[in-house]
């Protein structure tokens, strides 16, 4: 099975820590609960809904480029979904912090590609990078963690999955790693 992930919230278990770095930046104005859930429909959004200026977002950006990659850890299981898979990645995350996090983890041995938001492709849901990796490696299906991580696949007709997400439109949805192949065996 071929399958494109998302990054953020997919395979690594990152809002958590973006929720508090977001927090720390607005100052405390907001419970996490309510960045988290911002932060979840896109990070552009988030950025709109709180009104962050250009030097919140400067203060985010020296957080994050701070951060440790062992505070962004992948999901349980999904080593192992990975190690029986061909896989490539599709994400905004800059591609130096993507290899960062990924290297600190073990895991670039599981990926055949990935495509980055510094890599020049419009931003999701525009399907250009999705088409690319689909023509490149036949695509089965493609798993993330927002209706805006499955739109691209849908124009091109690959089979989706929302990861912790019931409420987008997708093929198959999934609580935890440990089942995958049992919710995806049709695929």
């Amino acid at each position: 099975m071929k399958i494109l992930w998302d990054f953020d919230g997919t395979l690594f278990d990152t809002y958590p820590v973006y929720t508090k770095l977001m927090r720390d930046v607005l100052e405390e104005a907001y419970a996490e609960e309510e960045i988290y859930a911002q932060l979840k429909v896109s990070f552009g959004h988030a950025i709109e809904y709180f009104g962050i200026t250009p030097e919140q977002m400067n203060q985010f950006r020296q957080k994050e480029d701070e951060l440790s990659p062992g505070n962004m850890g992948p999901f349980p299981y999904i080593k192992d979904v990975l190690q029986q898979t061909t896989n490539v990645i599709m994400t905004h995350k800059e591609r130096e912090v993507v290899g960062r996090i990924i290297e600190h983890h073990g895991m670039s041995k599981y990926f055949e590609e990935w495509v980055c938001g510094d890599d020049g492709y419009p931003r999701k849901p525009d399907p250009a990078a999705y088409r690319y990796l689909h023509k490149k490696y036949s695509l089965d299906l493609a798993v993330g963690d927002r209706e805006l991580d499955v739109i691209p696949a849908h124009i091109l007709g690959i089979k989706t999955c929302l990861f912790q997400n019931e409420h987008g439109q997708a093929d198959e949805y999934l609580s935890n790693y440990a089942d995958f192949f049992d919710v995806i065996k049709g695929v």
